[in-house]
């Protein structure tokens, strides 16, 4: 059974409400290696088991799910009425990694957030939550997760009739940088406090002890936020909506939208066509982050002094860079710091960005590269266009690694390990939900299992490994679920 720890200690801090059926509702998807982790039973991978857990009126997670308050800055501008307007946290557990994980329910029907909205998600974009959480978690980015995916003939409108659908996320815990926005700024100074008290008692507890915890707790959330942008900018993930309100304060990827990776390099692009200026472009995503942060430590003043707060933000940026650094220069297969290193890897960006290269597949083919050939690479060289450029660059390529010891084999397989062959591509993502909008779910199975393995060489999978089509290229996602 699981806690609710949330729910007992901070009730006051939302409303609870059981979830609102869909009709004919079905189990078409669930994770059993999560569920194992957190050491869930069986009976949360079963259709009946599960839907009665869920939505049977004697149930006791359905009576204690509840929908938290919180507000967030959308776009830039403050806006405090927001909330769980369609998700439930349903509880806690304890999980094999010794952390509380909460458990979600996504499209569960309206809440009193919901600002007149129908409190339901589309069978697409649960698709893609589902697609995107655990596709990232493969490539080791830190991220929620998906459990089940609850499918129905439940019809809702958007901008063309849809069917409704539910998915079960978790994750350490589902507050947000909202949350703290949102007492702060509506001077709920006890709520606040209580919120903190919270935090301390069972997601910061390594903070609790220190001269001043909240400051710790501050440093800590900036210090994750920076390596996860770090990771979202090495592996060309781009969020779409970084909202307050879509920030975790585990540092962790969360509430998926409008989302893709990059096909051919463009360091200007959006993923969400509603971003008519670009806030949350992907070159953009490092420092809106530090703007976040911002936002978030407005919520810390009345526990230390700005000159204090700002030392802690000041080191957003450098443990960004060192840990950009660090992945990018992996993913070139280079062991350590040099002073030129930083130039290579501009001039390979560039070149990529010049010639409309595809960000993922450059990567994989410069594992080709061989020293022992004196650098030839016929492969790597007949991707590009421009290939004076590109014999430019290769030259004081093959010059950077004869300063290293390692052989070629050994750098191939390191590259490997951190340059994914597939990736999660919007066109794909697309392909299986078309799919599954006729009832068969097995393309996105087949997708799942090929994305659990990202940095392997797997058969008969060389399918999601090809190429996009011009079609498959800057397909436009909506915030709308």
């Amino acid at each position: 059974m699981l806690g609710k720890h949330f729910a007992t200690e901070l009730a006051h801090l939302g409303r609870q409400q059981p979830p609102v059926a869909l009709q004919n509702m079905r189990v078409v998807m669930t994770n059993p290696d999560l569920a194992q982790f957190l050491n869930l039973g069986p009976e949360w991978l079963a259709n009946d088991t599960l839907l009665s857990l869920l939505f049977d009126s004697e149930s006791k997670i359905a009576t204690q799910s509840m929908a938290q308050k919180y507000g967030g800055h959308q776009f830039g501008q403050w806006n405090p009425q927001l909330g769980d307007g369609r998700g439930l946290l349903l509880g806690d557990t304890r999980a094999l990694d010794g952390q509380l994980w909460d458990l979600h329910l996504k499209g569960a029907g309206p809440t009193p957030y919901a600002r007149g909205g129908d409190g339901r998600a589309v069978l697409r974009s649960s698709i893609r939550e589902y697609l995107a959480s655990e596709a990232l978690h493969a490539l080791g980015i830190p991220t929620s997760r998906a459990l089940a995916l609850i499918s129905s003939n439940h019809p809702v409108y958007r901008e063309t009739p849809e069917t409704a659908a539910m998915v079960i996320r978790a994750c350490q815990s589902h507050i947000r940088f909202g949350h703290f926005e949102y007492f702060y700024h509506t001077d709920q100074k006890d709520k606040l406090d209580d919120l903190f008290a919270f935090c301390f008692r069972h997601h910061f507890v390594d903070c609790a002890n220190a001269d001043n915890p909240h400051l710790a707790m501050l440093e800590k959330i900036t210090l994750e936020t920076a390596k996860l942008i770090a990771k979202w900018q090495a592996f060309g993930f781009n969020h779409g909506v970084m909202n307050t309100d879509n920030m975790s304060v585990h540092g962790v990827t969360f509430d998926f939208g409008p989302y893709a990776f990059l096909d051919d390099y463009d360091p200007e692009f959006i993923c969400n066509h509603s971003d008519h200026n670009g806030r949350y472009s992907f070159e953009q995503q490092p420092g809106i982050a530090l703007w976040n942060l911002n936002a978030l430590a407005h919520g810390f003043t009345p526990y230390a002094s700005v000159d204090e707060i700002r030392q802690v933000l000041e080191k957003y940026e450098p443990t960004l860079l060192t840990h950009y650094r660090d992945l990018m220069l992996a993913k070139l297969g280079l062991e350590q710091v040099m002073p030129e290193d930083q130039r290579l890897l501009s001039d390979w960006l560039n070149l990529l960005e010049q010639d409309q290269r595809d960000y993922h597949q450059s990567f994989r083919l410069l594992a080709e590269f061989n020293v022992a050939d004196g650098g030839k690479c016929d492969v790597l060289r007949d991707h590009f266009i421009d290939r004076d450029t590109y014999d430019s660059w290769a030259q004081r390529y093959y010059i950077r690694l004869k300063q290293q010891q390692s052989s070629d084999q050994a750098r191939h397989l390191t590259m490997n390990k951190v340059n994914p062959k597939y990736i999660l591509r919007n066109y794909l993502a697309q392909e299986a939900i078309e799919a599954a909008e006729q009832g068969d779910f097995s393309a996105i199975q087949r997708l799942l299992k090929v994305l659990a393995r990202p940095f392997d060489e797997q058969e008969n999978a060389e399918k999601y490994a090809q190429g996009v089509p011009d079609w498959g290229k800057r397909l436009e996602i909506s915030c709308s679920s």
